[in-house]
């Protein structure tokens, strides 16, 4: 059985407790060995985050501190190009080896538009893809996502059993939480508290952070 560690991506703009409960769930639910928080610097899908990549990291940062079951990796941060998930996979790869199954979580809504990414018909050469339901949003029905999901879709078993190469569909309770929400109350001031940690609501008034 292989040891297995997964990597949530993301812009975190901020992180707030859906991003971490979903995380946690993903440890717990498919057994991981680990389970790492992975900020985006430079995106490539969207437009820039509205605060630093530094003050992003310390946001995980500061939220993961009562949390050890959950661990920021800062390795986009450290290359000033082009976040590709592919470049991350490789990686990460280079560093764990052939033998420890690696698991990429997204939602249905980035992975519909997966064959927008950079070199996607690698990915699955490197990890597995989870992919996460999020209302509103369905499974591609048609086209060459749904070409890929139907080749490859198996069992969480296989989880165990391979190190990539096959897309899952784990069903896990997800809290509809949204970052552009949160961003939006902070700018009128509202209060955020219970949408997101203490420790980044705190560093968020102390920064003046998307006012």
């Amino acid at each position: 059985m292989l040891s297995k560690i997964g990597i949530l991506g993301g812009t975190f703009d901020p992180v707030h407790h859906g991003h971490l409960r979903l995380a946690l769930e993903l440890r717990q639910t498919l057994g991981l060995s680990q389970m790492r928080l992975t900020p985006c610097h430079r995106p490539v899908h969207r437009g820039q985050p509205q605060v630093s990549s530094a003050q992003r990291a310390e946001m995980i940062r500061l939220a993961l501190m009562d949390c050890p079951e959950l661990t920021l990796d800062e390795r986009e941060l450290r290359r000033d190009e082009p976040s590709y998930t592919f470049d991350t996979l490789r990686s990460l790869r280079d560093e764990l080896g052939p033998d420890v199954s690696l698991l990429w979580a997204l939602g249905t809504d980035a992975f519909a538009a997966l064959d927008t990414w950079n070199r996607w018909q690698e990915l699955l050469d490197y990890t597995h893809l989870v992919v996460i339901e999020r209302p509103g949003f369905s499974l591609p029905q048609t086209g060459a996502v749904a070409e890929l999901l139907q080749r490859h879709r198996a069992p969480v078993t296989a989880l165990s059993e391979l190190p990539g190469g096959a897309i899952v569909l784990p069903s896990l309770r997800l809290l509809d939480i949204s970052a552009t929400d949160i961003r939006r109350q902070v700018a009128i001031g509202e209060s955020v508290q219970f949408l997101i940690p203490e420790s980044v609501r705190r560093y968020i008034l102390a920064e003046g952070l998307y006012r």
